[in-house]
């Protein structure tokens, strides 16, 4: 079987042999493996948008539904210059096992757009955002396909993409979103999720491997919402936090970085850059610092196979989605780092996203103590069940993770069986 050209691009390489890889460990049968290949749907559209100059400006945008055999689907929408079909559509694919194995009813979907976000002023974004989500408008819906935001999107993106959708059906639908802002029918403790996910999980392997988090040294690359929740949460219970970064730069301070002080300094300056007390180096030197836990939080294919031996953390938590390549996975595994796989380590947000999507069908709100418990309650349960399956099967938990959300998206398909 080889991949569809349609849908080519490196990260949909590597999420189609992760699942053939699977596939063989758990004895999936053919039909089921050969249908869990495709998307069940894909969306292509071109999107006009009047540019505050004036002119008209064509940009392309995707909706990708990979699998509705638990549920209706779920999954970001990402505003990049590097989005394609291919990548589009492996992250839904990767979406779909994350829901499963987090035990949530829900498919996998991803969406974007192929633009530089930070290019485009705030109304360039509204419109462009209102004529996507008009575009797909027959893929999304609270029983069909809910977005959320993601790279370059926020709680404005989705407050447009609700009122868009809701203007279509004369009335107020907040449950065709998650992640938007609280006023219009947001959870509260969203924002934080992914951040506090990736904590949870960190904290159970450490207690796994016998060791504290307390005092180990923790490097961060990528300090928007979720490195920079992860490193708030970690800083306040005694992790030294002694390097993070963002697009454009990063820092560094072996003796640890005042994170109260830094966000301070990044909301007054905008970035990292010229933070007092630490050095400067660029996104790929600080991966490659010594320390004990590094949280890659940005993009795709950061940890590859030219710099995976260089990589000195004992433990890496995947924030981003996709950060280390297949490559760099069999390097690290066999230097003996544990790597938290993101289907797993960032599932945070996607769980209290279900949490408000149920909440938005209910109108009825749950406190911030309530979603904070129950998060840390999902995390933690996928977790061990996680961790169990590595060490009956002898695999890495990136392996393992992916064997229980495959085998619960296949189980669900037999039992479902063949339409027509």
């Amino acid at each position: 079987m080889t991949a569809n050209p349609e849908f080519d691009s490196h990260l949909y390489h590597t999420a189609l042999a992760q699942l053939d890889n699977v596939a063989a460990k758990i004895g999936l049968e053919h039909d089921v493996h050969e249908r869990l290949r495709y998307p069940r749907r894909a969306l292509v559209v071109s999107i006009p948008i009047r540019m505050d100059d004036g002119k008209t400006n064509v940009f392309m945008g995707y909706r990708v539904h990979h699998n509705t055999a638990l549920g209706p689907t779920k999954g970001g929408l990402r505003y990049d210059l590097d989005v394609n079909l291919g990548e589009v559509t492996a992250l839904a694919m990767l979406m779909s096992w994350k829901c499963a194995l987090m035990g949530l009813p829900y498919g996998g979907a991803k969406g974007g757009v192929r633009c530089n976000p930070r290019a485009l002023s705030v109304q360039e974004r509204e419109n462009l955002t209102r004529r996507y989500t008009a575009e797909i408008i027959l893929m999304i819906g609270p029983d069909l396909d809910i977005p959320a935001p993601d790279l370059g999107t926020d709680e404005q993106t989705m407050a447009w993409v609700m009122d868009t959708y809701s203007m279509t059906q004369g009335k107020s639908v907040p449950g065709v979103v998650t992640g938007k802002p609280l006023i219009v029918g947001g959870s509260a403790g969203r924002r934080e999720a992914t951040g506090r996910g990736i904590v949870y999980v960190l904290y159970q392997a450490a207690k796994r491997l016998g060791q504290e988090v307390r005092g180990r040294k923790v490097a961060i690359q990528g300090f928007g919402n979720v490195g920079a929740v992860a490193a708030r949460l970690l800083w306040r219970d005694g992790a030294v936090i002694a390097g993070v970064s963002d697009v454009r730069s990063a820092i560094w301070n072996e003796q640890g970085i005042d994170i109260r002080a830094l966000e301070a300094h990044v909301a007054e300056t905008g970035g990292l850059a010229g933070f007092p007390g630490t050095e400067p180096m660029t996104n790929s030197e600080l991966l490659e610092q010594p320390c004990d836990i590094l949280i890659p939080a940005a993009v795709g294919s950061q940890i590859h196979g030219d710099n995976a031996a260089r990589i000195r953390a004992g433990i890496v938590v995947e924030g981003a989605n996709g950060p280390t390549t297949p490559e760099a996975d069999h390097l690290l595994r066999e230097r003996g780092v544990t790597v938290i796989p993101d289907i797993l380590a960032n599932a945070g947000g996607v769980v209290v996203s279900y949490f408000e999507w149920v909440q938005g069908l209910q109108y009825y709100f749950w406190r911030e103590t309530e979603i904070v418990a129950r998060l840390q309650e999902v995390m933690t349960r996928a977790f061990n069940r996680v961790w169990a399956i590595a060490s009956k099967e002898g695999v890495d938990l990136r392996t393992a993770a992916l064997m229980e959300g495959i085998r619960r998206v296949s189980e669900a398909h037999r039992i479902r069986g063949l339409y027509p």
